[in-house]
């Protein structure tokens, strides 16, 4: 799962929970709206953030090289499929077969992935039927993963 450019400390906490929760790595894209070192972490009342499997890429570029497989930060593992999630998605996620070694990617608070990114990246959309425009960052992606795990592991639901 990664966050492209999250602003919000809280949120990133939230995603870093739940990827615990479904044995997910979490990649952080810069720049952050946060920092992310131990005493910010500890502050923040994060005391699972050192078991989460968190990379860091230093930029969108660097993230796309990874995403294309290419090299990527110590740790990150190998890229696999990569899934945008946007409000702007034309086909809901639901229609996805997920694969362990997919990528769900989740852009930034306020306004999302970039436009030109997921005209290139294409996107998936969370269905929604009311007047919201989205949903909070970590709700979205607890979606999302929720799906994930439950077509790799049919076996706890």
């Amino acid at each position: 799962m990664a966050l492209v450019w999250p602003e919000i400390g809280g949120n990133a906490g939230n995603v870093g929970r739940l990827c615990l929760n479904v044995g997910a790595r979490l990649h952080l894209v810069h720049p952050l709206g946060f920092q992310t070192d131990e005493k910010a972490v500890r502050r923040a009342g994060l005391d699972y953030w050192k078991h989460v499997d968190v990379v860091e890429h230093p930029d969108l570029d660097a993230f796309d090289v990874w995403l294309d497989g290419g090299e990527g930060p110590s740790g990150a593992g190998t890229a696999g499929r990569v899934f945008p999630l946007s409000s702007h998605g034309v086909a809901p996620y639901t229609r996805v077969a997920f694969w362990a070694d997919d990528v769900l990617v989740f852009g930034r608070e306020s306004v999302g992935l970039p436009p030109e990114w997921t005209a290139r990246r294409g996107a998936w959309r969370i269905p929604m039927v009311g007047p919201t425009r989205s949903l909070n960052l970590s709700n979205a992606a607890a979606v999302v993963a929720y799906e994930v795990m439950r077509q790799l592991r049919p076996e706890l639901f």
